[in-house]
């Protein structure tokens, strides 16, 4: 998803404190110099298990989007048992931590190296494409050494489809065309054992009718082409709950990519796949950082950029905060910038961030939603970073999986 640098592996803290706090304020009270990053084992959890029960087929989760070891061993035990994984190191990580876990190398241009190894060292079965160039690759990177095509493959063809309905597009990189996809979808069909189409409606999909107006591309291409289609796989894109993005409830998706996939031209046996990532993980972390200077409506705070807010800096993601303060402030919120501890004016946040008009140096804010492209996206640039992580038992700040009285009763903060 995005253009930066993932430190996989890498993403999982240094230190996890073993024992659950309360909440947020706990922490704050300790006035921490670093950031401390708050990880929600239980939302992770009964996000998987909404999921596993709920979505109308198999739901593998997309390890990109926190590649964080404790989560992915929370997501198995709440009952994910396929994961996406982009590259040779998050094969690597996934297999080492799960060795009973279903791996599916949905990245459509590898290495042939990294083809190889996943085939016949990790036992990955599972490859999506997008053109005839990385067929061949598969092809050669999992033949037998006396030069037989391997038998057991599926593969899955990815289809370009648009973006319109969500906030970031995935149309432009990868995919190939409906009106293009015959040749490949016939010459896939010959080399696979089970041959799949997937496709990307891009992140923080707002509509059910991103995948219902993509369900109908396949429809075409399945037509086209006239081949037997195994797999359908609706890809990423669910979303979750930020200020000013708020989406309908998840059912809704489920319930119209059923009935989409139900009226496509594939056969009684055909498996419905889906790759949540953010959707997943998004409820799982939050951040608490101290405001180190105040200068008018700008907070200087001691993460940014170049840690766990990539997304707040570089295409102006609003994250719900709020200010950890006992007792509270009475002071009517105000519209905030931030920025962040380096020396690189690229290191701000626009926000708006809503807080307390009374928030000085010192405070502390916590930074919600960030178990997605947060943890994931950290460098340690100029010398900054976060490595205590700490688990809490409070919710997160939003939810799109506690219905409304559980909100209240949890008091779940919906900026």
């Amino acid at each position: 998803m995005h253009k930066h640098h993932i430190a996989l592996g890498l993403a999982a803290p240094s230190t996890v404190s073993a024992s659950s706090v309360a909440g947020a304020l706990d922490i704050a009270k300790r006035k921490p110099v670093q950031p401390v990053t708050l990880i929600r084992p239980h939302a992770a959890a009964r996000a998987a298990r909404f999921f596993v029960e709920k979505f109308p087929g198999r739901s593998m989760y997309a390890v990109k989007a926190n590649p964080s070891p404790e989560l992915i061993r929370t997501l198995w035990d709440a009952g994910v048992t396929h994961y996406d994984v982009a590259s040779i190191a998050e094969v690597r990580l996934v297999a080492r931590l799960l060795p009973d876990a279903t791996l599916c190398f949905m990245h459509p241009v590898k290495a042939e190296e990294a083809i190889h190894e996943a085939y016949f060292t990790h036992g990955v079965r599972v490859f999506s494409l997008d053109s005839l160039e990385e067929l061949e690759k598969i092809m050669r990177a999992t033949a037998s050494r006396d030069g037989r095509d391997a038998t057991d493959l599926t593969l899955c063809v990815r289809l370009r489809v648009s973006s319109e309905h969500s906030k970031l597009s995935l149309a432009s990189k990868f995919g190939v065309a409906p009106h293009e996809a015959k040749p490949l979808l016939f010459a896939a069909r010959q080399a696979a054992d089970a041959l799949g189409i997937c496709f990307h409606v891009g992140s923080q999909a707002m509509a059910p009718e991103a995948y219902t107006q993509a369900l109908e591309r396949v429809r075409a291409a399945i037509v086209d082409a006239a081949v037997t289609v195994d797999v359908i796989d609706v890809g990423g894109g669910f979303p979750s709950s930020y200020p000013g993005m708020e989406p309908p409830p998840l059912e809704r998706y489920f319930d119209a990519i059923h009935r989409a996939f139900e009226s496509l031209p594939v056969s009684y046996s055909s498996e419905l796949w889906c790759e949540p990532g953010r959707a997943l993980c998004a409820e799982y972390a939050s951040l608490i950082v101290r405001v180190e200077k105040r200068r008018g409506n700008e907070l200087f705070i001691n993460d940014g950029a170049y840690g766990a807010l990539f997304d707040a800096a570089h295409i102006g993601w609003r994250f719900p905060v709020t200010l950890l303060r006992e007792p509270e402030s009475t002071v009517r919120d105000h519209p905030f910038s931030f920025y962040g501890p380096t020396c690189d004016d690229l290191d701000h946040m626009a926000g708006p961030f809503e807080l307390p008009a009374d928030v000085v140096a010192g405070d502390y804010i916590e930074i919600g939603m960030l178990g997605a492209y947060g943890s994931a996206m950290r460098t340690a640039f100029n010398g900054f970073g976060s490595d205590e992580t700490v688990i809490v038992e409070d919710e997160p700040m939003a939810s799109l999986y506690l219905d409304e009285d559980e909100q209240v009763a949890s008091n779940v903060v919906t900026l």
